[in-house]
């Protein structure tokens, strides 16, 4: 029997061909690497299956509900949760595998997160540290929050760490207005099924 793994790493995709490549390889040295694809229409499984990823077809019900069905599937000990467009700095992939291997009290830990948008980084308005909760042992954490605004919240004591988690954003202004539209849809769905309404003139003065 192969060891069991010490660190999984879960990513969600749709139709992410251009980033998939770079961000699985960022965590290359992970003992198991997880795709959970929503049946994209390009190369995305393809190319993780490619490199050696675990892919799991899985249709997507939400944010949160993919995130959670994600990290359902770890087999690890911690499960280390990414985006497709975010990429581990080798700085905080050797602080990971420390904290993981030193057999810490903290359940799970926090890290900065980097945003690179339009052509140069951004380090300030509330963009840089942007610290993010994303390394967690398996069964001491889950997804919260109201889609498509995802928090991984853990039960236990957390610990910071100081390399970067870049960010990728968006390609170009299109590409960013394209985010607002999909994500204020799904926003919009996700309220109007928790039984909230909004009244003309709070779209006009309120927006």
């Amino acid at each position: 029997m192969p060891p069991k793994p010490t660190l999984s790493v879960c990513i969600i995709a749709f139709n992410e061909e251009a980033n998939i490549r770079d961000c699985l390889e960022s965590v290359a040295w992970a003992d198991e690497r997880i795709v959970v694809d929503s049946h994209s229409r390009d190369r995305t499984v393809e190319i993780a299956r490619e490199l050696g990823a675990r892919v799991i077809l899985h249709p997507f019900e939400g944010h949160v509900q993919q995130k959670n069905f994600a990290l359902d599937q770890a087999a690890g000990e911690w499960v280390l949760s990414i985006d497709a467009d975010e990429r581990v700095t080798p700085e905080l992939a050797r602080e990971i595998q420390e904290v993981v291997a030193a057999g810490r009290p903290e359940v799970a830990w926090s890290m900065p997160r980097k945003s690179w948008y339009l052509g140069r980084w951004i380090l300030h308005g509330g963009w840089y540290p942007d610290r993010k909760l994303r390394l967690v042992r398996r069964g001491k954490a889950r997804w919260s929050g109201v889609n498509p605004h995802d928090h991984l919240y853990a039960d236990g004591p957390a610990g910071e760490l100081r390399g970067d988690l870049v960010h990728y954003t968006y390609r170009d202004v299109s590409d960013h207005l394209r985010k607002i539209d999909q994500y204020t849809t799904i926003a919009a769905r996700e309220m109007a099924a928790r039984g909230r309404r909004h009244a003309l003139a709070h779209m006009i003065f309120n927006p």
